[in-house]
């Protein structure tokens, strides 16, 4: 991995609270071992949102912020990704729908009376 290249870790749940500290340790030293101050969580194996999963990434990310870095999801459920946004923690985010076009099947709703823009 040269410094460039980000550190990729892929979590999987259910998240117990005696695992925390080890993954923020693996953080510390990703970002210390030259991973271009982020770290990539692959959060696809979490499960369903859940608080527990919301309480470990907000960990993860406070230990990247206070190690320089910062943290990006990979493989985030819209679900998870709408817990996180509901409580007020954001983080950036891979290959989510916003970033490309719509889903097949998703149309903008628009009001009548809105002006043309």
């Amino acid at each position: 991995m040269d410094a460039k290249t980000p550190a990729v870790l892929v979590l999987t749940g259910p998240v117990r609270p005696d695992e925390m500290a080890g993954w923020c340790a693996v953080v510390r030293e990703a970002l210390a071992g030259g991973a271009g101050g982020v770290v990539v969580c692959d959060v696809g194996g979490l499960g369903p949102p859940g608080l527990a999963a919301v309480d470990l990434l907000a960990r993860l990310e406070l230990t990247a912020r206070r190690a320089g870095g910062r943290i990006r999801l990979r493989d985030a459920s819209p679900g998870l990704v709408a817990l996180l946004g509901l409580l007020g923690l954001r983080f950036q985010t891979e290959g989510q729908a916003e970033e490309r076009e719509p889903p097949l099947g998703v149309e903008e709703a628009v009001e009548t009376g809105d002006p043309a823009g």
